[in-house]
């Protein structure tokens, strides 16, 4: 593509673009019809968040290998095998529900699909710099972003509409296509080669010392050591909370599934939001007020969530919650890409995803097993308040500071 040529003139970037803004609006489906499953053949919330738990935990273990796997072998083939995988993994759900009901299936399936979809999102992470110059790598971040969190605006809709009419297998039969679309478009486009650098020292004593590059590369940053820490207790108190919401819409409101899926499109469009407003929003305020003034906020959201009576105060708190978690998350992901060697990255993005959600299993069965046990209310009033603590916690650590990219506190 010629310098300064629009990205869209870039056939491979397009190629991309479009077919993971495809997958991510395919992905919305299973968001929706994987709880709508569970729920309609055991009406138990807390099932719904053992699945959750249980796929994290994969996805969790998945993350100790993948950065390593991603440095080491073809990026392009390794997303396209993990699009096939999960292709065939959710296919077999719609075939075998044909035939009953089959809830131990999706303990299967999706605990295998979160584990290879976390191999496949580090490596796409660091394939982006093989499809666009380095001068375009934010523009084109940005892109993939925007179209992605504006997929989920349609995405949980249409899951709603199709769960509705036709039944969640079919909405799950349709994540299942969106992933071969993905596939294709990788297969139509092509990476260029990065060059690899020599192997560190303790890189070269074993395999080990390479899997922990990218810890030891957290731990040594004072900034990216406590946004991993704080991060780890947010998703804790969050991951769950989409089995915690429709269960609230489902069982305490008396929602149809369609409201479900209006809710999650209104909770997408919060996504949309905060992905347009972080650029502005970071640059006047600087990364700390940024950062910590969306967790506080996301913490009030979730009280909202909480309390609220009907869809649309459902939809708006949820809206609001997503939109300040992307603000929050964009921040400490653009400042991860700042301070890391580009031969680091793979394996700081895996280890930093690793201990993130190391939590979030056990956090996601204590969440729906509160809400089944003691009321959505109570669950989402602590979880909320837990939330203001941890940005109230965040002022006494170097997350604080506006610019810490500048100031060497990363180092």
């Amino acid at each position: 593509m010629a310098k300064g040529s629009p990205l869209w003139r870039d056939r491979d970037f397009t190629v991309f673009w479009a077919s993971q803004t495809l997958s991510v609006a395919g992905d919305s489906f299973a968001l929706i019809a994987v709880p709508l499953l569970v729920l309609h053949v055991t009406g138990s919330v807390a099932q719904m968040g053992l699945l959750t738990g249980l796929a994290s935990a994969a996805s969790v273990a998945a993350g100790v290998f993948a950065g390593v796997l991603v440095d080491r072998l073809d990026r392009r083939r390794l997303l396209i095998w993990c699009d096939v995988a999960r292709m065939a993994l959710y296919g077999v759900v719609p075939v075998a529900w044909a035939f009953g009901p089959k809830i131990w299936l999706l303990y299967v399936v999706l605990p295998l699909s979160e584990a290879i979809g976390m191999v496949f999102q580090v490596a796409y992470v660091t394939a982006v710099r093989g499809l666009v110059d380095a001068d375009r790598i934010t523009e084109a971040n940005g892109r993939l972003y925007a179209t992605a969190a504006a997929a989920g605006i349609g995405g949980p809709l249409l899951a709603g509409v199709v769960a509705g009419w036709f039944g969640p297998t079919a909405a799950v039969a349709i994540n299942a296509a969106s992933f071969g679309v993905s596939a294709l478009g990788v297969l139509l486009i092509r990476l260029r080669r990065q060059p690899a650098p020599p192997p560190s020292a303790k890189e070269a004593r074993g395999p080990w010392h390479e899997l922990l590059a990218g810890a030891r590369f957290l731990w040594r940053q004072p900034v990216l050591r406590a946004l991993t820490v704080l991060l780890s207790f947010f998703i804790f108190l969050t991951l769950g909370l989409t089995d915690v919401l429709i269960y609230h819409l489902k069982h305490d409101l008396g929602q149809s599934d369609g409201a479900v899926g209006v809710v999650l499109a209104a909770a997408a469009l919060g996504t949309v939001a905060g992905s347009l407003l972080v650029g502005p929003v970071r640059r006047r305020l600087g990364f700390g007020a940024s950062w910590i003034g969306a967790i506080a906020v996301a913490g009030l959201a979730i009280v909202g969530l909480g309390v609220s009576t009907g869809v649309p105060v459902a939809g708006a708190a949820a809206a609001a919650y997503l939109a300040c978690v992307s603000v929050a998350g964009i921040c400490s992901m653009s400042l991860r890409q700042q301070v890391t060697p580009d031969h680091l990255l793979g394996r700081v993005t895996s280890a930093f995803w690793t201990i993130h959600f190391s939590l979030g299993p056990a956090g996601a069965a204590v969440l729906t097993w509160g809400a089944q046990s003691h009321g959505v209310e109570v669950v989402c009033l602590l979880a909320g308040a837990a939330c203001l603590l941890i940005a109230f916690a965040a002022f006494f650590t170097p997350i604080r500071q506006q610019n810490p990219e500048l100031s060497g506190a990363t180092g």
